[in-house]
């Protein structure tokens, strides 16, 4: 109760402060006047008395303050700083202006890429108890996380004692009927307890049932929330309707809710019941599922690991055939969802931290400027009776007013830059990361942003407090503290230069060796002209063109009728992927005449036309290209690449003429007749594996891709490609129509470097920018203190030159200093995004040295103005000033 009447005392006192104010000025007046009459009636004459009194009594103001604080809310006080702050701001426009940008600037890029950090890093995975889902993978020395077999998960799935549920799923795309004719549409074919093992209910309709997934099962479906509403206009009646996907009555029992999404399976708008086994999954060789399982309680990744791999062990002894050298691999689902994506984002967070801590170096040297500048100020209302507490509690209120508007510019354009750089990702590749959809504030940015202002404004408040102590502010009211304070200053300054200066030669170097990394990448050599190549992919329905004799017809018409249009050189066509994909199926082989025991040699396997290398104007190292005649009634055929050949030949074996075998299926021989260029196929970061090319008329599929070779733009032509193809065949799927160029600045790898370089590049012009203001800022400030010791030097005889060179000399061993430093940090740091770089070691010398160059010469640039200006100075003028 007595806190309570002590506030409400006190809110009186505040309300009624005019009468306040007269009692206690009636009070004190009575003390003094007491005091007076005590030394009157010592003796002490009347005037002596009252000065007396008055000495006694103390500083009236500082009392007044005092007394009124003891007593009173600070709500006055504090608003009286608040206004000192703004009128102090708006007094320096300069100074409010710079330092309010910077502070924006380097809020606005710390939150937006934090942003980006919490939505993939931090933020859970929006599955129930997500720490305990894995991904699971079968393993190989060249693939240590691989898709699973159907039999081999069904092995796993009893065998194992880690999980309580262990499912599969599979992204491809589907081909839906539609009356308008046929859709490529995005597919996802997953076992019967996949959405259980996620933890998610359908929003609509029902999960599917156990066993649903099986081949004796009606095929089933469940909608995307996104396909729900674009294709079926959000109708309830849905449910139970059948939909035609790759020629197969599919039922829809049920739509998932809007917020589910499953970065592995990408846009996928069809998820289907697995519906297993295919041709594929009834042998235990064909791999192509990815597991995802949920541990039991108390599991470790690890024990899930070692119970996976014996489970593997065992497999291998069972099925030596189709099992040799297989592994298990066990990952935590948030790190497969996250892939490559992590060290990119880290280290974008990194420099767009370092770019902060140069806006606030930079500032603080401005406060340092300011609070010299305000020393006689102080001083004198420290004498007048301003406590120190209420001088820290301005300054503190001066940084908070600083750090609210510089720190409420930087998260409005945060909030603006994570929309930017969201929209700039390509739909294909958000496709693969739609935990960045939505991207915007919430509780752990805000809490980014709230640590960063809470640090900003105590290290914007404690510095000018440190540099103006109770000691420095007496002195500030004489002339003769000036140089003693200069040279402290230029002390602190130039050691808060020389770390933005170190600073800003990590990022450049950063920047540098990913620009350069970005450039070796895109400079990859690729074994073909990507220029002038148009490309797409068709698939056309089973029942119509599923037998051989069906769907080399169809080839053979679509590179006819392409063939025919104007600005057409040349058309090929691939089945299981072209340049620049990763996807593709493998083959085990052997080479006969050579004793086997049962090891696997493995390769890619494209089945390509005649027409294909040509097309591409891949390179013949010998042999021969494939003939159009070479269908199933002749002798099996195959080119190989050089990766092929220099891996399982060697250098004095010829391939030409050597038959290859598979290990797993039986099959004709197939007899190598050429070899061919190195072809990139897969990721631009990786080596090309072994490719074994097949002619495309003895292995034919209805599905395949087609590049086309023309003399005019290849962009122009995509719309007529696409045409061409419907006037076949209306019922035929045309997706993915784009030139070769468009395919390789797309690829995921390509995008991230290209992101990360950019962003980084951004971050280290911008620091190389505030560097150079900050060491121009220290140099002008050094030659503003010095100028009546430049000006005597040169009323003593000195040259101009002289001056120049002093003042160049100082400005460049702090250069140096700050690129000496920052080269060490830069090395270390480059170490740290070693995973990032392509074709270009850490400490790369070319690198290092021209960003020391770039840096040092902007160095000395800033510092020529005040160096000039220091040159140019009159003995005479400088002399009658002092």
């Amino acid at each position: 109760m007595e806190p309570i009447l002590r506030f409400f005392r006190k809110l009186q006192i505040l309300i009624r402060r005019e009468k306040f104010s007269s009692e206690m000025e009636e009070e004190m007046a009575f003390h003094r006047e007491q005091r007076e009459q005590e030394l009157l009636a010592d003796g002490i004459a009347p005037e002596s008395a009252h000065y007396a009194a008055k000495r006694q009594f103390g500083n009236a103001t500082q009392l007044r303050e005092q007394a009124r604080e003891l007593v009173t809310f600070r709500f006055e006080t504090v608003l009286q700083d608040f206004r000192f702050a703004l009128r102090q701001l708006r007094k320096n426009p300069g100074f409010t202006f710079t330092a309010i940008g910077m502070l924006a600037l380097g809020m606005c890029a710390s939150v937006a890429i934090f942003a980006f950090v919490d939505a993939a890093l931090i933020k859970p995975l929006p599955f129930r108890n997500p720490s305990q889902l894995t991904g699971v993978f079968e393993s190989i020395q060249r693939c240590p996380q691989c898709p699973l077999s159907y039999p081999d998960y069904l092995d796993w799935k009893k065998l194992n004692t880690v999980f309580s549920s262990l499912e599969v799923y599979e992204n491809n795309e589907v081909l839906l009927s539609t009356p308008e004719g046929a859709q490529i549409a995005h597919g996802a074919r997953v076992s019967d307890g996949f959405f259980r093992t996620l933890g998610i209910t359908p929003g609509l309709g029902r999960d599917f049932y156990s066993g649903e997934d099986l081949s004796t099962a009606q095929p089933a479906a469940l909608l995307s929330y996104a396909a729900w509403q674009e294709k079926y206009g959000g109708r309830e009646d849905v449910l139970g309707q059948s939909v035609i996907l790759d020629g197969a009555a599919t039922m829809i029992v049920g739509v998932l809710p809007r917020e589910f999404q499953f970065a592995p399976a990408g846009s996928a708008e069809y998820w289907i019941a697995l519906h297993a086994p295919n041709t594929c999954e009834v042998r235990r060789s064909c791999h192509g599922l990815m597991g995802i399982g949920r541990l039991k309680d108390g599991v470790s990744v690890q024990t899930a690991v070692a119970n996976t791999q014996s489970i593997a062990a065992q497999l291998e002894k069972q099925y030596p055939d189709s099992n040799r050298d297989q592994g298990a691999a066990v990952a935590p689902l948030t790190e497969v969802i996250v892939g490559d994506i992590r060290p990119i984002l880290l280290a974008l967070l990194g420099g767009a931290g370092l770019l902060l801590l140069i806006a606030c170096v930079n500032i603080t040297s401005l406060l340092l400027v300011r609070s010299d500048g305000r020393r006689r100020e102080i001083a004198v209302r420290s004498s007048l009776g301003a406590s120190s507490a209420r001088l820290v509690r301005q300054f503190a209120t001066e940084g908070l007013v600083l750090v609210g508007i510089g720190g409420a510019l930087g998260i409005v354009c945060a909030g603006w830059l994570m929309q930017v750089l969201a929209k700039l990702i390509p739909a294909d590749v958000m496709g693969r990361m739609p935990y960045l959809q939505g991207l915007g504030f919430n509780f752990r940015v805000a809490a980014c942003a709230f640590a960063i202002a809470v640090f900003s404004t105590v290290l914007f408040s404690l510095i000018p407090t440190w540099r103006l102590s109770c000691s420095s502010l007496r002195s500030g009211l004489t002339e003769g503290s000036r140089g003693s304070s200069g040279n402290s200053w230029r002390r602190l300054g130039s050691n808060l230069v020389v770390v933005e200066l170190a600073i800003a030669m990590v990022l450049l170097v950063s920047a540098g060796l990913l620009g350069k990394s970005l450039y070796r990448l895109l400079h990859v050599s690729l074994g073909f002209q990507p220029d002038h190549l148009a490309t797409l992919r068709i698939d056309a329905p089973d029942d119509v063109y599923g037998n051989d004799e069906h769907s080399i017809g169809l080839e053979r018409r679509v590179i006819a009728e392409i063939g025919n249009l104007p600005g057409v050189q040349s058309v090929g066509v691939s089945h299981l992927g072209i340049p620049m994909d990763g996807n593709g199926n493998t083959t085990w082989f052997r080479v006969l005449g050579r004793p086997w025991h049962g090891e696997h040699s493995e390769s890619a396997e494209r089945d390509v036309s005649a027409g294909y290398f040509t097309t591409l104007h891949a390179k013949l190292v010998r042999g021969r290209y494939f003939d159009e005649t070479e269908d199933v009634s002749k002798p099996s055929v195959a080119i190989i690449n050089q990766a092929l050949a220099k891996q399982f030949f060697s250098a004095v074996e010829d391939p030409i003429g050597k038959q290859l075998a598979s290990t797993t299926v039986v099959a004709k021989p197939v007899e190598i007749v050429g070899i061919i260029e190195d072809i990139k196929e897969g990721s631009l970061d990786i080596a090309t594996p072994p490719v074994l090319y097949i002619p495309f008329n003895q292995s034919p599929n209805d599905g395949f891709s087609v590049v086309v070779r023309t003399s005019q733009p290849e962009r122009s032509l995509l719309p007529s490609l696409a045409a061409t193809i419907h006037r076949i065949d209306r019922n035929i799927a045309v997706t993915g129509e784009a030139t070769m160029m468009e395919r390789i600045n797309r690829t995921s790898t390509a995008y991230l470097h290209q992101s990360s370089a950019w962003l980084v590049g951004v971050f280290a012009v911008l620091a190389l920018l505030l560097s150079a203001i900050g060491l121009y800022g220290v140099v002008s400030y050094s030659v503003s203190q010095r100028t009546r010791e430049l000006g005597i030097r040169l009323a003593l005889g000195a040259q101009p030159r002289a001056v120049y060179q002093l003042v160049m000399k100082e400005a460049g061993w702090l250069a140096v200093a700050g690129i000496a430093i920052g080269l060490a940090c830069a090395v270390a740091a480059a170490a740290l995004i070693r995973g990032l770089l392509f074709g270009v070691r850490s400490w790369d010398v070319s690198t290092l040295i021209a960003v020391a160059v770039v840096l040092g010469a902007s160095a000395l640039l800033a510092s020529y103005v005040p160096a000039r200006r220091a040159a140019s100075l009159d003995p005479v003028d400088v002399l009658r000033s002092e």
